[in-house]
């Protein structure tokens, strides 16, 4: 039998593991539960990836995030290993072809949403399944103390129920040790080894930055470095707009977010990993599972809403382990933002209720519906037909998400699927009296055998050029096939869908667990406090903040963190200060505030705006209503 080594040096290339990487597959070969906290960037895919190549069975890896499972899938194959996905963008026929390959054993790794685990097709297969080792991405995701707990996670263990001994491998980026006991009972897994790689970072350094203009300072820091960044963005308009203006001032810059057709975000990823592009400005889910050594900056436009996420996402930057920057820019509509974040996440009970009869009323769901389906959900659409502010809809839509009620999914890619519904005789009889028709439906019945009898996933554009069609022309045709009750049309789908998966109640009649809604609440508001502590920080060592978090220990300072450059860097006197401020008056008459920090010392930064504040109290400087900043008399 190989060795893991020689799996790695003929798959990957590489001559040896990283940290922690070893020891980590040796105790999976030996069909030990274990757990991996090892940081992003860390190579946690690798730790089941190699194991599934020396093990005699299937290697089924649990993930939440689509988009995640088609890359690694899609570079498995590339490489010659044989692995697939099941995910909702799947007709029920592809479930069933790779459900029977999985079954015959030709397939290593099997990569599946955590609802799937639930879903009717899967558990029927799920007795034949040789499985060899269960891996659990994202682990964190089962926790109650998580950052981004997933109820459906809950139904992992339940597969070690069925009376198999199946070995589990439970990994994630970022855990505290109360998320680490939760992750170890909910699985089962009590007595796993457990591998912990230090959360420390030193080769990146972290910058906290107050300002009132990020637009401008992110342009600003961008025409100085032209090296390969990432700019995260609560928003996709936000996206849309920072690289808009990136590209106004000669930045070679793009947006990336799930609402973009699926092949300009394809095309985007492709120019930015191949450095044709500098800047990637993407919404926080960019990034996951995209190994990218180079990025030399991170850089938050807003807050995050937890240090969990801040760590998951800077840890995207310097993964070849050279110097790298993670900036994070903030302002005082952050501070108001995280101060209301906890009612915002946990909206009263009442308007819960509301959305899920707004759902149900989107998705037109009867009550008394029985229901384990996929739904396609945009969520713009949802919030402006029901009138919705956004961030308590969305809030209300997780929170009953974590209630059991729906998985909302990421971005996934589902081809057209077309089944006939009409009788032969009704066919033959449409081809006669519509002959533009008939092309379509000769074509169709030669070409996919079935169709009468499931939905088949169709390439609307690799048909069209087979019946000699314009795309637009067959997919019209399709759409009238479909209004004559003929065919079940649905057209190629990219975007979020929800799955449903509970009978349809009255609102009224819902059932909501208040006391686990009351313990998340109370952990938000802890994560909450602690984004909020680590912006206003002035004196602490950043990476001794961050590893504090985690529970671990640290060095009193780091000696490259923006806290540990300002202590080292002489501290100018306030008077001083106050000298410099006034000089810059003087020559320009009024200045605004992002002007008058722009003009200072970068290192002094904080300390100019407590001057700032105390000389206008004391009517040294004063500000008109539009901002400016002048010396008293002058106008």
């Amino acid at each position: 039998m190989s060795s893991a080594r020689e799996v790695l040096q003929q798959y990957w290339g590489y001559d040896a593991f990283r940290e922690l990487q070893e020891p980590i597959i040796a105790t999976v070969l030996k069909g030990a539960d274990c757990i991996a906290l090892l940081p992003t960037g860390g190579g946690k895919s690798l730790c089941y990836q190699v194991p599934a190549l020396l093990m005699e069975g299937l290697t089924l890896v649990v993930s939440p995030l689509i988009s995640l499972m088609q890359d690694q899938v899609q570079r498995l194959q590339e490489q010659g290993i044989n692995a697939a996905y099941l995910h909702s963008g799947l007709s029920a026929q592809q479930v069933q072809g790779i459900l029977a390959e999985a079954e015959k054993g030709t397939l290593k790794l099997l990569y599946v949403s955590p609802e799937r685990l639930q879903n009717r097709l899967f558990r029927q297969a799920l007795p034949y399944l040789k499985i060899a080792l269960i891996a659990v991405d994202e682990a964190h995701c089962i926790s109650q103390w998580g950052h981004d707990f997933r109820p459906e996670y809950l139904q992992i263990k339940t597969l070690r129920e069925e009376g198999r001994q199946i070995p589990i491998l439970a990994l994630t980026a970022s855990a505290t040790h109360k998320v680490l006991a939760d992750i170890q009972q909910q699985l089962g897994i009590s007595t796993a080894a457990v591998f912990r790689k230090s959360f420390a970072r030193p080769n990146i350094h972290y910058t906290i930055h107050y300002t009132e203009n990020k637009l401008q300072d992110t342009v600003n820091f961008f025409r100085h470095n032209e090296h390969c960044a990432i700019i995260y963005c609560r928003s996709r308009r936000r996206t849309q707009e920072m690289s808009a203006l990136l590209q106004q001032n000669g930045i070679q810059a793009a947006a990336f977010h799930a609402g973009l057709p699926r092949e300009q975000r394809h095309a985007v990823q492709q120019a930015w990993m191949q450095n044709e592009l500098q800047v990637m400005v993407a919404t926080t889910a960019f990034g996951m599972g995209i190994d990218k050594p180079d990025v030399r900056t991170v850089l938050h436009l807003e807050s995050p809403e937890n240090l969990e996420a801040y760590y998951q996402e800077t840890g995207r930057a310097g993964r070849d382990g050279q110097p790298s920057r993670a900036i994070l820019l903030y302002g005082n509509y952050d501070l108001q933002r995280l101060g209301e974040s906890v009612e915002q996440h946990f909206p009263p009970e009442d308007y819960l209720r509301r959305i899920y009869q707004y759902v149900c009323d989107f998705l037109q769901i009867p009550t008394g519906t029985e229901l384990d389906d996929y739904y396609e959900f945009d969520l713009e659409t949802f919030l402006k037909n029901f009138r919705l502010e956004s961030v308590p809809a969305t809030h209300a839509l997780r929170l009953l998400a974590q209630e059991g009620l729906w998985s909302l999914n990421d971005a996934v890619f589902r081809p057209a699927q077309i089944q006939v519904t009409a009788s032969r005789n009704t066919l033959d009889q449409v081809q006669e009296q519509y002959p533009r028709l008939s092309v379509v439906i000769t074509g169709m019945l030669r070409l996919y055998t079935g169709i009468f009898h499931y939905p088949v996933p169709v390439n609307v554009f690799g048909l069209a050029r087979k019946l000699q069609l314009k795309k637009d022309d067959l997919e019209t045709m399709l759409l009238q096939l479909h209004a004559m009750n003929l065919i079940e049309f649905k057209p190629a789908h990219s975007g979020p869908m929800i799955h449903v998966h509970h009978y349809r109640v009255p609102s009224r009649d819902l059932i909501i667990d208040h006391k686990r809604i009351a313990r998340l609440r109370e952990n938000e508001k802890f994560r909450t406090e602690s984004m909020t502590a680590f912006l206003q920080n002035r004196d602490t060592c950043v990476n001794r903040m961050l590893l504090a978090y985690f529970d671990e220990t640290a060095p009193e300072w780091c000696g490259h963190c923006y806290i540990c450059a300002k202590r080292s860097a002489p501290a100018e006197p306030k008077a001083s200060l106050e000298q410099r401020i006034v000089q810059l008056l003087e020559t320009h008459e009024s200045l605004s505030l992002q002007e008058l920090l722009h003009a200072m010392n970068p290192s002094d930064t904080t300390a100019t705006i407590e001057c700032i504040r105390q000389m206008t109290e004391s009517g040294l400087i004063i500000t008109d209503g539009l901002g400016n900043i002048t010396l008293p008399g002058r106008s």
